[in-house]
């Protein structure tokens, strides 16, 4: 069944949004973790952990949309 195309664009949203808030995110985790544990290097693990957890997301949502175009 042909999705809408308010439901195609929230999907392409969702998208879009994904990999900069999971970014975002992680950043904000590892300076908050910095200024608790007074250290200056968690914001960079954070960020490369959220980057690429972003990744792994958009790859998961991107492999989801092209299995239901086949169906």
């Amino acid at each position: 069944m042909p999705k809408s195309t308010l439901g195609q664009v929230e999907e392409y949203v969702a998208l879009a949004l994904l990999l900069p808030i999971a970014t975002l995110v992680g950043y904000a985790i590892g300076y908050l973790l910095d200024k608790a544990f007074h250290t200056h290097f968690l914001y960079i693990v954070f960020l490369v952990v959220g980057i690429v957890s972003g990744f792994v997301q958009v790859i998961r949502q991107l492999t989801r949309m092209a299995g239901n175009d086949q169906s």
